[in-house]
C-alpha cells in the first residue's frame, strides 16, 4: 500500500531543496512534534549513496535511527530511496505559489495507515514552517 503526504511551501525552490538535502537543516524540523527531535543527520545525495538520521523524544525514553539508499536524484526535481524494503518518492514542483512537496512511501504494514500518513504529513507540515521562516527572514 502506498500513501502520499503533501504540502506547499511558500519559498523559492532553491531554499526548499537545500532544506530538504542538507543535514544541519534536517535536524531543525524532522520531527512529528516538539516532543521529538532528530539529534542528527547524514545525507550522500547521489544514487547508491545513503543517508541516515537519529530521532529521539526529548525526554530520552525512545529513539530510532532511519536509513536507506538514494536510487534516483534528479536536483531540485525528486528523491528517490529505499529503506529497508520499502520505497520513497519525493517530488518537489514549483510553481507561482512556491514548491508543492509530495511524499509517496510504502506503507509499514505493522502499522495503522492513517497512523503513518498522519506522521509523515505531520514533520512535512514542520518542514514547510522551517523553509518558510527562514525565507523571510
Amino acid at each position: 500500500m502506498k500513501i502520499s503526504v503533501e504540502t506547499l511551501v511558500s519559498a523559492p525552490l532553491e531554499s526548499v531543496w537545500h532544506a530538504w538535502t542538507t543535514p544541519q537543516e534536517i535536524v531543525q524540523w524532522n520531527a512529528a512534534s516538539d516532543d521529538w527531535q532528530t539529534t542528527r543527520a547524514e545525507v550522500d545525495l547521489r544514487v547508491g549513496g545513503q543517508f541516515s538520521s537519529r530521532m529521539e523524544a526529548r525526554d530520552g525514553s525512545v529513539g530510532f535511527d532511519f536509513a536507506g539508499t538514494y536510487t534516483r536524484v534528479e536536483p531540485m526535481s525528486l528523491i528517490e530511496a529505499s529503506f529497508g524494503e520499502r520505497t520513497l518518492l519525493v517530488e518537489f514542483l514549483s510553481h507561482a505559489d512556491g514548491v508543492t512537496v509530495r511524499e509517496t512511501f510504502d506503507a509499514d504494514p505493522s502499522h495503522p495507515a492513517e497512523l503513518q500518513r498522519d506522521g509523515w504529513q505531520a514533520i512535512l507540515n514542520r518542514f514547510a514552517l522551517h523553509v518558510t521562516s527562514k525565507d523571510t527572514q
